[in-house]
């Protein structure tokens, strides 16, 4: 078996994984040819947005323009597209304002224009454009009850869709009759266009009464306005056989398999065999935690269905319902569940960090799992399990000095996690 550091291990795979999606590596493929006569505009909304734009501007042959939105911190040193910063994952004002003058931006484009549209994960919170009557203050507490709730970030974002006035396609119509190009980095599962960033260049299959029968799934009670608004049709998005949508195109160009198939490459190349379990693992961190460790005692014990040594890959993006006070992102909330039913198991080391380098707002990517955690936590007093049911992953890890902390990578294809078994 070769000599392998667990930690520095674990991390190559994390940030080789982030580095196979990030914009420079993966966007110049993908970017349209200049239209011949018309204007070019760039347009986009997400954690990337902005270092997706920088390399449009490296590449980009002609005259251009446009306006992005990203989160605060994550912006890129653009000279012709204009950079706004703003508010994620509860959207804020900036985004409110960056969405509405998206919207003048695009109207009045000819048939000869061309948009390209840079889409990343987060543009739902950083694309505030509620509709009709609905207020800013009352998106803003419906978000803030979704993240909560355990919804799932198709569920987040078909509501999103019914009370915008931008997203679910709607910002594609307001760029018609000119073409547009909408380039992807996903962060959801299966990868489905319509639900990054709820879709605003794209058509929508999902209804209203969808948006209401989820809102009753988890008993989040909106105004009478919002309710209004929804049992009305009035917050309907334009669907897939919409005419208006057929000179379009969209380009999927990074994904969660594409990072988890990079770390396989470094763990082979580190001498240890590497098997991806999903790149879509959905459901309630803690949950998700319990079962990786299963799996995880069944390689050590039995060497099954994997021999040791052997380093377990997955993606995906669980949810946290948080019902504590504490502090922690989905990863932290993951590996806690994993460190607590693991407890100590010699040679089992683990590693949880979202590709975007935040773990949902806090200011680390995630955290390291060792196979002394458990016993160093008890050397400093610390109650893991009561630790967890306080939602407070972030306190345990922080406390072990085992965090992970990357600053804003600047793409983001969600959750990342590594298991290694020796």
């Amino acid at each position: 078996m070769p000599a392998i550091n667990p930690r520095q291990f674990l991390l190559d795979l994390y940030f080789s994984a982030v580095d196979a999606v990030s914009a420079g590596k993966c966007m110049p493929a993908f970017l349209p040819q200049p239209s011949a006569r018309g204007r070019t505009l760039v347009i986009g909304a997400g954690k990337a947005a902005a270092a997706m734009a920088k390399v449009v501007e490296d590449q980009w042959q002609g005259t251009i323009g446009g306006l992005v939105v990203t989160r605060y911190g994550h912006g890129a040193d653009c000279r012709q597209i204009e950079v706004v910063e703003a508010a994620h994952p509860v959207p804020d004002d900036a985004g409110r304002q960056a969405a509405s003058r998206m919207l003048q931006m695009v109207r009045g484009l000819t048939a000869d224009g061309l948009v390209l549209c840079l889409i990343s994960g987060g543009g739902s919170a950083l694309l505030a454009l509620p509709a009709g009557d609905i207020t800013l203050e009352q998106k803003q507490a419906i978000n803030k009850a979704l993240l909560k709730s355990g919804a799932t970030i198709g569920e987040m974002n078909c509501v999103r869709k019914h009370l915008s006035a931008i997203k679910g396609g709607r910002l594609a119509l307001q760029c018609a009759p000119a073409r547009v190009v909408t380039l992807l980095i996903s962060d959801v599962p299966g990868d489905d266009p319509g639900i990054i960033a709820s879709g605003p260049t794209l058509p929508d299959p999902t209804s209203c009464a969808d948006a209401l029968a989820i809102l009753k799934k988890y008993r989040i009670d909106v105004p009478p306005s919002v309710h209004q608004h929804l049992e009305s049709g009035l917050g309907e998005t334009p669907k897939p056989d919409d005419p208006r949508f057929s000179r379009n195109s969209h380009h999927i160009i990074a994904t969660a398999q594409h990072a988890l198939q990079a770390a396989a490459a470094t763990a082979r190349a580190a001498g240890i065999t590497p098997y991806i379990l999903s790149d879509g693992i959905e459901g309630e961190a803690r949950d998700i935690g319990l079962m990786h460790a299963a799996i995880a005692q069944q390689v050590k014990q039995h060497d099954q269905p994997f021999c040791k040594p052997c380093v377990l890959i997955s993606g995906g993006e669980t949810t946290v319902t948080v019902r504590g006070t504490g502090r922690g992102g989905r990863n932290a909330e993951f590996l806690l569940s994993l460190a607590c039913a693991l407890d100590g198991v010699s040679d089992i080391h683990a590693i949880a960090c979202d590709t975007d380098g935040i773990d949902g707002s806090e200011d680390n990517a995630g955290a390291l799992y060792l196979d002394d955690s458990m016993a160093r936590a008890d050397a400093l007093g610390l109650r893991p399990r009561a630790l967890l049911e306080n939602n407070d992953g972030y306190g345990f890890f922080n406390a072990l000095g085992d965090l992970v902390v990357s600053g804003p990578t600047r793409t983001n294809v969600n959750d990342f996690r590594a298991i290694l078994i020796l």
